[in-house]
């Protein structure tokens, strides 16, 4: 009888070999591989394969039908417009950041509506979900809790009881007995989804999964799950407000990059259907500008801090927080070599207030601007808003949905729009053009 073939993965990034090693070569990662025995099917466990029948795009016949609501806007726009039968949504994020907490809200909002659903907690036991529950006002909901490890069991159940919605929580706390592994190692996490990606699409059972994250901030087994599931949502925000955004960043049934607003509260998460961002003070200070900013379909005004000191280092510091550091470096080379500022010995630090992170190049302007007014130590109006792409050539190109930049910075009292293109019919607002970022100079000074 032929030996077993014995692999070794990282729990990490997923990076198999034949040995085990110390570092992980792909991640970087210390003692992080894990043995992992594949068992080879003989010939009379394989799957009898089956006729498939082929046909053309235009003879299948739809299943189009209406979305579940969950009760919560916020959640069923970031999802698309609802809840979508046989789906798998993977809810990720910090822990403490409300994963379990929104997870709770939907199974009762669904079981109100007649939906059977079932909350499977693998860290929690069930007096411990009912006194969480009675924190949030759910002790009086009728969904259905089991508190196990075993994946197997949860298979059984699902063959007994009907179930329209099933929530894991989470997928690492799971193991199934048919591997050898520990609960949460990547052949554990990818061997369970795989399973109940397959109860989802042949019964029909929308499925959610709550993924842990690991320290570099991806979800434990990273692109493992991503790639299985249908809709990745990903939570982020600044612990000190209570604010939160889960952020859409895969959707099969609806666009990507939505967020939904949410802010903690003693009763759970409770909708925001405006987040306000910036600091409405009346004083012009140097450092600070405004820039109005695109997520998925909203708009949002951010408040751009930036601090420009000198280094008593031999390498200067470049500090960013909500900002793509590679790109603060960039718009400084260019701030240097387009503008004439002289950065080389300055360390620089920029934060994006509220705790969003900015992915979009519209505010290369603004955090130009901010730099070049803490470097001179002259403020910028606090009534003029800023957004525009800056390339590597000096020029400011322009942005989507000028419209809706512009009438979100009308909403909040803002007069001034800089940008770099020429729009008219603007109702009470003054509107500067700057095409080159040599004459942002002009606007601080």
């Amino acid at each position: 009888m032929a030996k077993p073939k014995v692999n070794f993965i990282c729990r990490e990034c997923g990076n198999v070999v034949p040995k085990w090693v110390g570092k992980c070569s792909e991640c970087g990662a210390w003692d992080s591989f894990d043995e992992e025995v594949i068992e080879v099917a003989s010939k009379s466990k394989l799957r009898k394969q089956e006729d498939l029948e082929i046909k053309k795009l235009s003879e299948i016949s739809g299943i189009e039908q209406e979305r579940i609501k969950t009760g919560i806007g916020e959640f069923d726009q970031v999802l698309g417009g609802g809840l979508v039968k046989g789906s798998v949504v993977l809810v990720g994020g910090e822990p403490g950041i409300g994963k379990s907490t929104i997870m709770l809200q939907v199974a009762s909002l669904l079981q109100s509506k007649n939906e059977n659903v079932l909350y499977i907690s693998g860290e929690e036991s069930a007096s411990q979900i009912y006194l969480r529950g009675s924190r949030l006002k759910l002790e009086t909901s009728d969904f259905f809790v089991v508190s196990t490890n075993n994946f197997d069991n949860v298979i059984s159940l699902l063959e007994k009881e009907k179930i329209n919605i099933l929530i894991i929580d989470s997928i690492q706390s799971l193991f199934s007995e048919e591997l050898t592994s520990a609960a949460g190692t990547v052949s554990q996490v990818k061997f369970i989804t795989h399973k109940l990606v397959e109860i989802a699409k042949s019964r029909g059972i929308s499925i959610f999964i709550v993924g842990q994250v690991t320290k570099e901030g991806s979800i434990a087994g990273p692109r493992v799950l991503e790639h299985l599931v249908d809709t990745v949502l990903y939570f982020e925000g600044d612990y000190t407000r209570g604010v939160r955004i889960l952020r859409a960043v895969k959707n099969r049934f609806g666009p990507t990059n939505e967020v939904a607003i949410f802010e903690m509260k003693s009763e759970g998460l409770c909708e925001l259907s405006k987040l306000k961002l910036i600091d409405e003070s009346e004083e012009d200070i140097s450092g600070r500008v405004f820039s109005p900013v695109t997520e998925g379909s909203r708009v949002f005004i951010v408040e751009i801090q930036a601090l420009v000191t000198k280094s008593f280092y031999n390498f200067p510091k470049r500090n960013s927080t909500g900002f793509d550091l590679n790109r603060l470096q960039m718009l400084v080379a260019i701030l240097e070599k387009k503008v004439g500022l002289n950065l080389a010995g300055c360390d620089i630090y920029l934060n994006v207030a509220g705790g969003l992170k900015l992915n979009e190049p519209s505010a290369d302007l603004a955090v130009c601007a901010a730099i070049i007014s803490s470097f001179v130590d002259k403020p910028v109006n606090n009534d003029t808003v800023l957004f525009g792409e800056v390339g590597l050539t000096g020029k400011v190109s322009s942005t989507p949905n000028i419209a809706g930049r512009i009438s979100e910075a009308f909403k909040f009292g803002f007069k001034k729009v800089i940008l770099p293109e020429n729009v008219k019919d603007v109702c009470g607002m003054q509107i500067l053009t700057i095409n080159n970022i040599s004459n942002l100079m002009n606007i601080v000074r």
